[in-house]
């Protein structure tokens, strides 16, 4: 475990990029706790401003960042900059060789110019000959680093595991959540984590001068665990009993999870189980974890010392679990109010039967069931986009209590409807809450 150093070093100032992710947001706190100052790079500011709030913010996507020159706009005066920013698969807002590769060439030419450090956040098992593209691009952004004649070092990372969870992490909080039994795939692949205070001290170390320039070390506890054990061990830290056996999927299962998976992540959800990942999983996380300590004279924390480091609450397990429904969750929902609308251009006859009946002209009638017919199916499909999640969630809310009100005025004896058409709107409508909250990702 890296320390702070006793003696205040000088004050540096840091531009983080991906700031306001897992490891970027506590690579910030540990800086400032350093006594620097930090700015924090990022590509939307509602959440650069709910995750750190107290620092300032430069917004901008890497994909406007792929010369040095959009870099020099504002890159002057900074002594530092630690690229945090990463993504593990292609997706619509995420294009590897951009983010991996051809903004931080344009960076470390910028960096060059102006003489700024560089710190570099890649990953285990970076390589030109890695299995998967996030490795592949990774490593090339680090071969940019250490061609550019910059300061640097360049840290990579095991498994990172943290108080908050996010990408990989959630899937482990999600399978330990599953009661009674464990399902699990590749359960003999190998693991080594990090605790992201320990990542981000290592960080805090070079920018107070403690490592020096040209370092390039795999951050990695020292012993490896199975798949199995981790999924154990995080099922023992959040307090979910042992589980009573264990369902070992087979490949081609997840190979078919996967493609629909990768089918989400081209509607922009960034699912844990993309084929990116499952390739980790099988190809396995493990580095070398002697070089730093025979640079620094000390490991890093074991995931039993990680764990000890991290207080659960009851917060966590609720957590994992609506993690793991959420799915289920969307999909309920998408069906809702996509069979509301079929049944609404299915049954127009007798649903505008019924407004005529209270005095509405029968065109008008099935112009108005036709029309919130049509409504329903687009909440259903927008609630399957996941830029359009959010809203969709409000058009549901919206929607339902316009429903409510409108009935209740119109025709109040549909509430009196032995089947209960009224009534049924109700679990809707708190459903469509609860899946609002769930979307916040950050």
């Amino acid at each position: 475990m890296v320390q702070n150093s006793d003696e205040r070093k000088s004050e540096r100032k840091v531009l983080v990029l991906g700031a306001y992710g897992l490891i970027g947001s506590e690579v910030c706190r540990q800086l400032i706790k350093g006594g620097h100052s930090v700015t924090g790079l990022g590509r939307d500011r509602a959440t650069a401003n709910s995750v750190l709030p107290d620092i300032s913010w430069i917004i901008r996507d890497f994909s406007d960042l792929c010369e040095a020159q959009a870099w020099l706009e504002f890159l002057d005066g900074f002594d530092v900059v630690v690229n945090c920013a990463g993504a593990l698969q292609e997706s619509y807002r995420d294009d590897l060789m951009v983010v991996h590769s051809q903004a931080i060439g344009a960076l470390v030419g910028a960096c060059k110019v102006l003489d700024i450090h560089v710190v570099q956040i890649s990953s285990v098992g970076a390589s030109p000959a890695a299995s998967t593209p996030f490795l592949r691009t990774k490593a090339e952004g680090d071969e940019k680093l250490r061609g550019s004649g910059v300061q640097y070092c360049i840290f990579r990372p095991g498994l990172v595991i943290a108080p908050s969870a996010y990408g990989g992490t959630v899937l482990l909080r999600m399978l330990a959540s599953v009661p009674l039994f464990q399902p699990i795939a590749y359960a003999d692949g190998q693991v080594q984590t990090v605790f992201v205070e320990d990542l981000a001290l290592v960080v805090l170390a070079f920018v107070n001068g403690d490592v020096p320039s040209g370092t390039e070390c795999d951050l990695v506890e020292e012993r490896a665990h199975s798949l199995k054990e981790l999924i154990s061990a995080h099922r023992q830290w959040l307090g979910f009993q042992p589980a009573r056996s264990f369902i070992h999927f087979p490949d081609w299962f997840v190979g078919i999870t996967s493609s629909i998976a990768n089918f989400l992540g081209r509607l922009g959800w960034r699912s844990p189980l993309r084929s990116s990942a499952m390739q980790v999983m099988r190809d396995g996380v493990v580095g070398d974890a002697q070089p730093w300590k025979d640079l620094m004279g000390t490991h890093l924390r074991s995931l039993d010392d990680t764990f000890k480091s991290m207080s659960v609450h009851v917060e966590d397990r609720l957590f994992a679990r609506m993690a793991l429904l959420m799915p289920l969750l969307i999909g309920v929902l998408s069906l809702f109010w996509f069979l509301s609308g079929v049944i609404g251009f299915y049954s127009i006859e007798s649903a505008g039967q019924v407004l005529v009946d209270v005095g509405w002209p029968r065109e008008f009638a099935l112009m108005s069931v036709a029309f919130w017919a049509v409504i329903d199916l687009v909440l259903a499909g927008a609630i399957l986009i996941r830029k359009y999640a959010k809203l969709a969630c409000w058009g549901m809310i919206g929607v339902s209590l316009f429903y409510l009100l409108a009935s209740s005025l119109i025709v109040p004896a549909l509430w009196l409807d032995p089947l209960g058409p009224m009534v049924k709107v109700l679990p809707s409508l708190g459903l469509a809450l609860v899946v609002r909250v769930l979307l916040e990702s950050r």
